[in-house]
C-alpha cells in the first residue's frame, strides 16, 4: 500500500483564522527573523510601495506587512516604525533568499 502523504495543501482553519484578524507570526529568513501580517484585499485602503520590486502596491490588492521580529508592535525608541508592505510573491522570493 503506498505511504500517505502528510503535506499540507490546504490551510489550516488556524491560519485561515490568522489571516482574518491580521496576527502576525515569525518568519525565519537568512537576514534573520522577521514578523509577517498579512492584509486582506478588503483591508487594504492605501497606496504603498513595494520595497520588493518598487512596484507600487494599489488599495484592494492583498499583501504583506513586515517588521523586525525584534521590534514588537512595529515602533522602535519612538521612532516612524519599520514596517513594510510587500506584495506576497515579493516577500516570499526575498524570504527565500531570491532577491536582495
Amino acid at each position: 500500500m503506498p505511504r500517505k502523504n502528510n503535506r499540507r495543501d490546504e490551510p489550516t482553519e488556524l491560519d485561515l483564522e490568522r489571516v482574518r484578524r491580521g496576527v502576525a507570526w515569525i518568519v525565519s529568513t537568512p537576514d534573520g527573523p522577521w514578523h509577517v501580517r498579512s492584509v486582506t484585499a478588503s483591508a487594504a485602503v492605501k497606496q504603498y510601495r513595494c520595497p520588493g520590486c518598487d512596484h507600487e502596491i494599489r488599495p484592494g490588492v492583498a499583501h504583506v506587512v513586515v517588521w523586525p521580529a525584534d521590534d514588537r508592535d512595529g515602533f522602535r525608541m519612538g521612532r516612524v516604525d519599520d514596517r513594510r508592505h510587500w506584495h506576497t510573491p515579493c516577500w516570499n522570493a526575498r524570504a527565500r533568499g531570491r532577491i536582495r
